[in-house]
């Protein structure tokens, strides 16, 4: 019974030696190992082993990319405006013993890094140029926080400024500006739309009179070769002269009435009397 005993106790103790001596490291993961309190390595992804008591596990670093949202920090501008902007750090370690043992708390360092060299950037711009100039202000803070985090193994991959939050004063009066701005391009639009619609109506008219006289000189055109027409005609059956005077006849006698403008009269004006006199034989006959 002792004997079995023994065997179960050397068995459990075997089993937490060879657990204690495999490491098994997940993907997108390292772990730094010490030995005695000193560094000794640094296990990749995959299978491992360590000496038990001897070696043990100093830290275990995610490799995987990091959001970091900072609560918003207070600056001041170039011209003494003080406001508060919210910033967000995208990061990940490329370097598990520099970020073991280079930093205490890399969070917390890099927040403090990003809002020291937040302020330096916003100091040297106004409030106009810093309302519009976001992403001039997400690359120098790129470019100065990333080399600040070299040496504690930390990459910083991007950072956004996530909000500009002014003063209570300053945003009323920009909500002021831009409301007398949208009341501006208001105005000249219903302004543009009157001065359109007054355009459509003027070339309205002038197409519709520039029609009606074309339609005219259309008409009188026609007219005129219709009359043309109706000469060639009478030319072409060589009329005799009681007809010549008998339509002399009836253009004096529209022309009495008041209903022709035109008339044809025979050349021999003095012969007009005894055409007519001759026409009235004619058709008495």
């Amino acid at each position: 019974m002792v004997f079995g005993t023994f065997s179960i106790v050397v068995i459990v103790f075997v089993v937490f030696l060879l657990l204690s001596w495999l490491v098994i490291v997940p993907e997108k993961q390292e772990v730094i190992v010490e030995m005695l309190g000193k560094y000794h390595k640094t296990m990749r992804a995959g299978v491992n082993f360590k000496l038990p008591f001897i070696q043990n596990i100093r830290n275990r670093v995610s490799l995987k990319e990091h959001i970091h949202d900072f609560p918003p920090q207070s600056v001041i501008t170039k011209d003494n405006v003080t406001m508060k902007i919210d910033t967000v750090v995208y990061c990940k370690i490329f370097d598990s013993y520099k970020y073991t043992y280079m930093i205490q708390n890399g969070v917390d360092a890099i927040e403090k890094i990003t809002a020291t060299t937040l302020r330096n950037i916003v100091g040297t711009m106004e409030l106009d140029e810093l309302l519009t100039a976001r992403d001039k202000i997400n690359s120098h803070l790129l470019k100065e926080v990333d080399e600040a985090t070299d040496v504690w193994g930390i990459q910083i991959t991007r950072i956004e400024i996530k909000d500009i939050i002014p003063p209570a004063e300053i945003k009323e009066a920009m909500d002021r500006q831009m409301k007398a701005e949208r009341e501006k391009r208001a105005t000249i639009l219903e302004a543009e739309a009157i001065r359109q619609r007054d355009i459509t109506v003027a070339e309205g008219k002038r197409d519709a009179v520039l029609m009606e006289a074309e339609a005219k000189a259309k008409s009188i055109e026609m007219v005129a070769k219709a009359e043309a027409e109706a000469v060639r005609l009478i030319n072409e059956q060589k009329p005799s002269d009681a007809y010549i005077k008998l339509e002399a006849i009836k253009s004096v006698e529209k022309l009495a009435n008041g209903q022709s403008t035109k008339i044809v009269v025979p050349s021999d004006i003095a012969s007009l009397t005894s055409g007519i006199v001759a026409i009235k034989e004619a058709l008495g006959k």
